[in-house]
């Protein structure tokens, strides 16, 4: 089993890899951004994401998985590149990865990111309202990476760091509910 260190040293080294090639790319921002939602997408899936870390499917059928998924939706280097980090068997982290290297992009930036997650897609002009009302909130330059969650119902959950802002509608149902008894 690989030791917490050997771990988030081996999702650091890939997204430095994907950083990479984010630049190479020509459009970093973009395929930083794509990658992110992509992979979000994926984890977010529980059938999905159990069949990419299922090691009794070949790589190769993982792949093409991905690509008939993704391909339709995102740049072909997006796609290779989740189809590379699920061949190296880090499909089960590829959250993670996707996780770091909007950090890594972040910090290059000095910006801190926070991970949003929507009931529904936001365009430019709300990210941008959300992204200035969480830097006053943290006192931060914020630059938001969204996914979109339908099972939250209705608003945001933004996560910076180890600080949770949940102003979604299932999370104030919940707090109905257990009020209640």
């Amino acid at each position: 089993m690989m030791g917490a260190t050997a771990h988030s040293g081996r999702i650091d080294g890939y997204a430095s890899a994907l950083l990479d090639v984010a630049r190479a790319e020509g459009d970093a921002e973009e395929f930083v951004d794509t990658f992110y939602s992509a992979a979000k997408t994926i984890s977010a899936n529980a059938e999905l994401r159990d069949t990419l870390v299922d090691p009794v499917i070949p790589t190769v059928r993982k792949q093409g998985i991905i690509a008939d998924l993704l391909e339709p939706r995102v740049p072909r280097p997006v796609v290779a590149a989740v189809e590379f980090i699920v061949a190296a068997g880090l499909a089960k982290h590829l959250d993670d990865v996707a996780s770091r290297l909007v950090e890594l992009v972040a910090e290059q930036e000095g910006t801190v990111v926070a991970e949003v997650t929507s009931a529904v897609s936001l365009n430019a002009e709300q990210v941008a309202r959300l992204e200035a009302a969480l830097s006053k909130a943290t006192g931060k330059r914020v630059q938001a990476k969204i996914s979109t969650d339908p099972s939250i119902m209705g608003g945001l959950v933004a996560k910076i760091g180890d600080t949770v802002f949940d102003g979604s509608v299932k999370s104030r149902l919940d707090d109905v509910r257990e009020q209640w008894g």
